[in-house]
């Protein structure tokens, strides 16, 4: 059976670890701040990003060069290797779009390519979420068809919940209309939003982060489907205290057993901010 190879960009904010004990091949976006170019989860971390944005500093971000898609679609192919790459919303980056650009150009070197770009229309940990399963069934020998099958139906059905600190970091960054980036810090407003199609849309405006949290939990039961059989996913923009109190909530709501709890990431955190708490589950399981 032909070896099956799996892409996934730093987007899914899974840890350095995750990629290097599952083979799963990572992408890393591009994250600047005091004038330095860093490769998102390689050469920064998490931390570094929310602290310079406390100190004032604005960290930019860039998706990854053709030149390194090139390399990494070559060497599939040369490998005759059937790869899978699950890529960040392309609502949100254009990371997909150029993937799809530079897999054209290789295929014209390498007819034989087998590759399949998936976008996920997913962002951290969501995204993640969808990577992880998709290493799983690699593990248990699932066929090219059946990952591709289950992580198209787990990007289309991947909730995202969440709330930040302050709309602007989205809007200066281009991740949320200035016209949707309401200001409400003085009245304590907490803004909640979701992700529809890829794209960052905000929902409600509430006082207070324990009525946000509440809101939270109310949706969850709305729109997600068996929550005590799924993983859960939590992320932080360094705020892991938070992020347990989210997850202690769901528990007790839902008799949740498993979660998946990690830090935003560079390159994500930089649009989103520190403060930043974010749930993800499936509203409809396979």
């Amino acid at each position: 059976m032909t070896a099956i190879k799996l892409f996934a960009d730093s987007a899914c904010d899974l840890p350095l670890e995750f990629f290097e004990e599952n083979n799963v091949t990572l992408i890393p976006l591009n994250v600047y701040m005091d004038d330095k170019e860093y490769l998102d989860i390689k050469t920064i971390n998490p931390k570094q990003i929310f602290d310079g944005i406390r100190s004032g500093k604005v960290p930019k971000t860039s998706q990854p060069s053709p030149e390194v898609f090139e390399q990494v679609f070559t060497d599939l192919a040369k490998s005759k290797q059937t790869g899978i790459y699950i890529a960040f919303s392309s609502a949100l980056s254009g990371t997909y779009q150029t993937a799809e650009m530079v897999r054209g150009q290789v295929l014209e070197e390498y007819p034989d390519l087998d590759l399949t770009i998936i976008d996920s229309k997913c962002a951290s940990v969501g995204y993640g979420l969808v990577v992880k399963n998709a290493a799983s069934m690699l593990k248990a020998n699932a066929t090219k068809e059946q990952i591709i099958e289950a992580s198209i139906f787990n990007s289309q059905h991947m909730e995202h919940l969440f709330t930040v600190d302050d709309l602007d970091y989205l809007a200066k960054g281009g991740r949320l209309s200035k016209a949707s980036a309401f200001l409400g810090g003085l009245l304590n407003i907490k803004p909640l939003l979701h992700v529809e199609d890829g794209k960052l849309i905000p929902l409600e405006k509430l006082r207070g982060k324990k009525k946000v949290l509440q809101r939270m939990l109310d949706l969850m039961g709305e729109r997600g489907e068996r929550l005590q059989d799924q993983c859960i996913g939590i992320c932080h923009g360094d705020d892991e205290e938070a992020a347990l109190n989210l997850k202690n909530l769901i528990e007790e709501r839902f008799g949740v057993k498993e979660f998946y709890i990690n830090i935003i990431g560079s390159a994500v955190g930089s649009h989103a901010g520190p403060g930043t708490l974010a749930v993800f589950f499936l509203n409809k399981r396979r």
